[in-house]
């Protein structure tokens, strides 16, 4: 009797912790949004962080789909594009009208753009799920980026719209014109729309969107229409696409077909796939990792995009739950205090495992360069040492690292298992581990 009372009395203890943490991890992070320009106050860096935002509305609108509801899209850059074009064409009649509509409500109005598409076409993509609805998406994809071209008179042709930020009223004295004003417009932004989406998460339909995902013949047996969920479930994920298309639209001053694309689409996959769609926060650590890895290896190498291709293909087979899904496996260890049982593993599988990596990265560096320049000395630099294309040495190494790290790697990574496997048992009998 006394411990169910103990019990009892610990409870609103316990949910005013959680509540807690919970308001605690938001400040944190308007914190860190706040002082992250005034650490890295470069040029390079606020252009960094204000990509970084928009792609983590975006991802996260995605997620909607793809990690709430089950609904895999190939055209979720649609609503993106379309906000953005909504965007730039209410800038410029603002501009030209004299409207008293300052430039932080526009990406609303992109936002009313990308659910106005949604509305249109999610009732009829939204009847069926899976393979089905994936392949709708990816055809009315590819029939807006291809009218992009043709109906100039909305979309500009290949050139596109521009518009200027700065003809709009001002707001507070601000003129949107430096980039720092840009990034914590863009940053006001993220905020919003990332305690509105998980707020919708932790609601009613945000919960029926998880059971349409797991099974929706039991939710139409409880009463519910899976197909009207989707359907609200859509219209939710075009919304909040369309503000990142806006913020996209304000930050470029430009909106072309460049938005509408499948590689626009693609990289949204990319990003809430690898950071882990199961999670709320996995989609922002994809958001980060995409467009840092977007914006530094264009810089590096031609051939970008088959380094996001073997990271995707990494993930989907050793890593199905993300980043995200890594870093929760570790919380039962962490609580249980048997972390370090697995971490002098992590630290001897790591050095193999990072050279089989650079193996890997010489010979697609090594093979492309060598084919680009039709057999022309091309020198290629790995860590400050250089490689000439072009020289056997260098393929010699190639293989040496991918052959011997790939072998020592596996040695290695069975003793990371037996690590894992010891310290999963200290955290189940301690009961932190199911």
């Amino acid at each position: 009797m006394s411990d169910a009372a103990t019990t009892t009395s610990d409870m609103p203890k316990e949910q005013s912790g959680s509540s807690a943490r919970f308001y605690s991890i938001w400040l944190i992070a308007a914190i860190a949004l706040i002082v992250l320009p005034l650490i890295f106050s470069s040029g390079g860096s606020l252009t960094s962080f204000s990509l970084i935002g928009i792609a983590i509305i975006f991802a996260l609108s995605y997620n909607i789909l793809l990690g709430q509801t089950g609904l895999l899209s190939f055209g979720h850059a649609v609503h993106y594009g379309l906000g953005g074009f909504i965007a730039v064409h209410a800038m410029n009649a603002v501009a030209n009208y004299n409207w008293p509509l300052p430039l932080p409500f526009i990406p609303l109005i992109g936002g009313i753009g990308g659910v106005a598409f949604a509305i249109l076409v999610g009732w009829v993509m939204t009847k069926r799920a899976g393979t089905v609805f994936a392949m709708i998406s990816l055809g009315i994809g590819e029939l807006v980026a291809s009218s992009s071209l043709i109906l100039r008179s909305m979309f500009g042709g290949e050139a596109g719209i521009t518009t200027d930020r700065t003809a709009l009223p001002h707001m507070f004295g601000w003129t949107f014109g430096p980039q720092l004003q840009v990034y914590y417009l863009i940053a006001f932004w993220v905020m919003i729309s990332a305690i509105a989406m998980y707020a919708l998460t932790r609601t009613p339909l945000g919960r029926i969107c998880n059971a349409v995902r797991d099974n929706p013949e039991r939710v139409e047996f409880i009463g519910y229409d899976p197909h009207v969920v989707r359907y609200l479930a859509y219209g939710f994920a075009g919304f909040f696409a369309g503000i990142a298309g806006g913020l996209a639209a304000i930050n470029f001053e430009i909106a072309n077909s460049a938005y509408l694309g499948a590689t626009q689409s693609g990289l949204v996959l990319f990003a809430a796939f690898i950071g882990g769609a199961a999670y709320f926060f996995g989609p922002i650590l994809g958001a980060i990792l995409v467009t840092y890895l977007q914006l530094g290896l264009t810089n590096l190498t031609t051939v970008w995009q088959l380094y996001f291709g073997i990271i995707f293909i990494g993930i989907v087979m050793f890593a199905p739950g993300g980043i995200a899904g890594l870093l929760m496996m570790h919380r039962p260890l962490i609580r249980a205090g048997s972390l370090g049982m697995v971490i002098p593993s992590y630290l001897m599988a790591a050095i193999p495992t990072l050279a089989l990596a650079l193996g890997v990265i010489l010979s697609i560096e090594t093979v492309a360069r060598y084919t680009a320049s039709e057999g022309e000395g091309n020198i290629i630099n790995l860590l400050g040492i250089p490689f000439n294309a072009t020289a056997p040495v260098t393929w010699i190494v190639a293989a040496l690292l991918v052959v011997g790290g790939f072998l020592v790697a596996r040695l290695t990574w069975r003793r990371v298992a037996e690590a894992w496997d010891r310290a999963a048992t200290v955290a189940r009998d301690r009961g932190y581990l199911a």
